[in-house]
């Protein structure tokens, strides 16, 4: 007999297998000897309570029948049929490697083509970047093979869930190497130095199946022909041709929206939002988060999150990294960009998070004092603060840093804490960097979330310009049913640089469904 029980723990029961498994007996009325094993099904914190952190567990217990441990090999993937139809996917990120997998289970050969490098060639050009401050607008924190997520953390949480299966999305992970537990945590986490990876088992299985993936293979045209694309021209002079092609590059493959509008092929803005990111000693989120002085051995670092509306204007947090490390995110010389991420183990002594502030056309209108809205408007806006910040932070990707309350007070910090970012800090006015809209509303929500989480508005915490990629500025449209651009009839675009998702699983659950169209199209 198998049977769910939910347990209430505390964190050193919650440790202990022995302790657990004899608490389901007593739920079960039973001895602890009927008890052959359990699985966990849901695991969460709850710190509501200042008193006591509870986990919260749903186990699944076998009772007096052989425990049956999960299995990690829940996809199979067949060799693909010799006359298997052909997609190009433009990106190996999360949108288009799931998208790959998925059709090679639907009997489809995905030819990815990417133009950064796999990820162990990557991380040499990071190493470089965060060294010698010397960036490769090829191959960085965005471009390669997984895309931005796969050296910013691995956060494998979202509310999309009618996007399509979060679970498939885990059990993929899983089964290509992510530990069980992100299968049953409320806010899974993979971690930055296991992904890399995990990516890369994914990309042997797509090539092993029959799938092909060319990095450093970078698209610069289309060849189109009433409302179909017949090829695709990338940079090292070659072309792919192909049934259908799903556009997954990103939100910050710039030049490719440049060259969607230069094509007249349609796109708009789009809303996004841009800040800093903030980052804390990790002792003062565990102090405010679970109400203690010390976080207990059997607690991970706390999270939070944190959103208020300042004058009608939202202001949240976004990718919070507890035990972080903030990384340059850029793809281009002269533009600084901030990111961050954590290890699997989340054990570095900070916390950081970015702290955003939306931004409509309305607003870029007024900061290009232009009056007509163009697609591109919100790009460039986005643009033009990464630069400020490469500037005022005196080049070389060292970035413009305050303290929190000296830059609520518009007052330069005289010095600035210990911080994750590699590269360095430089003291600066970030009002120098930031439109006055983002910094007066950073300002108002600052003070205000001192006032929700104690121990957060402090001087320890230091705001590092500039957080401005945590959406694309761009939306490519599609049709809600076709899938479809809706001047090119087999032209998917996909993921989070179509304006589809946000995150590496709701991104991997677009390519899924991307990949399903596809096949239902090539099936009538």
């Amino acid at each position: 007999m198998q049977k769910n029980i939910s347990l209430k723990l505390k964190p050193e029961e919650a440790a202990n297998p022995i302790l657990v498994q004899s608490m389901l007996a007593a739920a079960l009325g039973t001895s602890v000897e009927n008890i052959t094993g359990y699985s966990t099904l849901k695991q969460s914190i709850d710190a509501r309570s200042r008193q006591q952190v509870w986990i919260n567990l749903t186990l699944n217990a076998f009772v007096n029948e052989p425990f049956q441990e999960r299995s990690n090999k829940i996809f199979s993937f067949h060799s693909l049929p010799k006359n298997a139809k052909k997609v190009i996917i433009v990106g190996a990120g999360p949108a288009g490697l799931f998208a790959a997998l998925e059709l090679l289970q639907l009997g489809i050969q995905p030819i990815i083509i990417e133009r950064g490098k796999d990820v162990k060639a990557r991380r040499r050009d990071l190493a470089v970047l965060n060294k010698q401050g010397i960036i490769n607008p090829e191959s960085n924190y965005c471009f390669g093979e997984g895309g931005a997520g796969t050296y910013s953390d691995g956060k494998l949480y979202t509310r999309s869930s009618k996007r399509g299966s979060i679970d498939k999305v885990l059990q993929l992970f899983y089964q290509f190497g992510a530990e069980e537990k992100i299968l049953y945590q409320s806010h899974p986490h993979i971690g930055t130095n296991k992904l890399p990876q995990i990516i890369a088992a994914m990309r042997e299985q797509i090539v092993a199946a029959g799938g092909e993936v060319h990095f450093e293979t970078k698209l610069i045209d289309f060849e189109i022909q009433g409302n179909k694309i017949l090829s695709l021209k990338t940079a090292n002079g070659g072309s792919f041709a192909a049934d259908a092609f799903i556009l997954a590059t990103g939100h910050s493959a710039r030049d490719i929206f440049r060259l969607l509008f230069q094509k007249n092929i349609e796109i708009e803005a789009k809303p996004f939002a841009l800040g800093v990111r903030i980052e804390h000693p990790q002792s003062i989120i565990d102090a405010a988060q679970y109400h203690c002085n010390t976080r207990g051995e059997f607690l991970p670092p706390a999270s939070y999150s944190l959103v208020e509306q300042v004058k009608q204007r939202g202001v949240f947090s976004f990718c919070m990294c507890p035990g972080g490390i903030i990384a340059t995110a850029s793809t281009d010389p002269g533009e600084l960009v901030v990111n961050g991420w954590s290890p699997s183990k989340r054990n570095n002594p900070f916390a950081n998070s970015g702290m955003v502030v939306q931004v409509a056309e309305q607003d870029a209108l007024r900061y290009f004092k232009k009056k007509e809205v163009d697609p591109l408007l919100l790009m460039d806006f986005q643009q033009s603060v990464e630069q400020k910040a490469f500037t005022a932070g005196g080049g070389n990707f060292v970035a413009p840093a305050q303290r929190m309350v000296d830059f609520c007070s518009n007052k330069i910090s005289q010095d600035l804490p210990g911080c994750s970012y590699l590269p360095g800090l430089q003291a600066a006015n970030l009002q120098t960097v930031l439109p006055d809209f983002i910094y007066q509303s950073l300002q108002g929500a600052l003070k205000m979330f001192g006032a929700k989480m104690k121990g957060y508005y402090t001087n320890e915490a230091v705001l590092v310009a500039t957080e401005s990629r945590t959406s694309s500025p761009v939306r490519i449209p599609r049709d809600p049913e076709k899938l479809t651009h809706p001047q090119l009839q087999n032209l998917y675009p996909c993921g989070e640089g179509a304006g589809y998702a946000g995150g590496i699983v709701s991104a991997a659950m677009d390519g899924q469904k991307l990949a399903q169209q596809i096949a239902t199209v090539f099936a009538s």
